[in-house]
């Protein structure tokens, strides 16, 4: 029974990456610099597939998605924690950090599900290069997004709607920059058991099945690829996959550190400095990432910078 002097929790307090004041100024330059990268990196990738008719196909399709949901992934955390580094308030109501913890599981689920239908883009512009036109077909690759946009959905309200009944009576300090579902579990006074059984689950589910879909993907790729005589032919095949190829490997690198590690006294700061990489750090690489590797895309960039420079000339 909980004593009669607890009082529910009405707004949380996001501790950040550090509580010393003579750090606040360097993390507000850093991540302020990480995020307009990020947006301006990602905004470019976006403008360049959208003025050149070249890129109008499948992969940059599914890329024109990514793009955008990383812009929205770091979008869900920097501005706020750029906010309460500057007003020095480090407040987050109750409602906030229920919306910020939906949104981060969205977008960041999301992301994982992209890299899951570009390997299947790849997979099939490799393995069936006759019939991509028609596998690949607007119909299919509607599908392919909408599905994936809808589990992600019902993920992250499942999460919610979840945490929304429990009462939060513990504290109201955050060990974390944003609001994530451990860290709010931690605080409440509560049955969690639920709770953590879903995030579980979920985790699992949501977690290995689009890894699995990226392994099946390129296991037949190298596959097909090993069939093909020539060196040459085998390179230009392996070339498509390389931007992507790297991409995976940050991502999982970090994704599984955040939700499938075990609980430790020291797990905290692992937590912090692998959610720093899942949601800032990777979404301002990725353009860079796919522009440095990919020929087309860095001559729609030339082209989409020539147009911007005439027109201010």
């Amino acid at each position: 029974m909980e004593p009669e002097n607890q009082t529910e929790v009405s707004e949380f307090f996001l501790l950040g990456l550090s509580e010393k004041p003579e750090h606040q100024p360097l993390l507000f330059g850093m991540f302020l610099s990480t995020y307009l990268v990020t947006v301006f990196g990602n905004l470019l990738i976006i403008l360049a597939i959208i003025t050149d008719s070249r890129l109008h196909t499948p992969m940059y399709f599914f890329l024109f998605n990514l793009s955008l949901v990383d812009i929205f992934l770091s979008s869900t955390t920097v501005p706020k924690m750029l906010v309460n580094i500057l007003t020095q308030s480090r407040a987050i109501s109750f409602t906030g950090c229920l919306t910020q913890m939906y949104a981060f599981h969205l977008f960041g689920t999301m992301d994982s599900f992209l890299l899951a239908v570009m390997a299947v883009d790849r997979f099939t512009a490799i393995v069936h290069p006759l019939r991509y036109s028609t596998l690949m077909s607007p119909r299919v690759c509607g599908l392919l997004l909408g599905a994936p946009w809808v589990i992600t959905n019902l993920q992250s309200l499942i999460h919610t709607c979840l945490m929304a009944r429990l009462t939060f009576c513990a504290g109201s300090e955050i060990s974390h920059f944003f609001c994530d579902l451990m860290p709010l579990l931690k605080l409440s006074c509560s049955d969690t058991h639920t709770n953590e059984l879903v995030i579980l689950t979920l985790g699992i589910l949501m977690g290995l099945s689009p890894l699995f879909c990226i392994l099946l993907s390129y296991t037949c790729i190298f596959r097909a690829v090993h069939g093909i005589p020539s060196s040459q032919g085998k390179w230009k095949a392996f070339s498509t996959c390389g931007s992507h190829l790297t991409v995976v490997s940050l991502f999982y690198g970090t994704i599984f550190a955040v939700y499938l590690q075990p609980t430790s006294p020291t797990s905290s700061q692992k937590d912090k400095a692998a959610a720093l990489m899942c949601g800032v750090v990777i979404p301002m690489l990725n353009p860079f990432i796919y522009s440095l590797r990919n020929k087309d895309m860095k001559a729609a960039l030339r082209k989409l910078i020539g147009k911007v420079a005439s027109y201010r000339s």
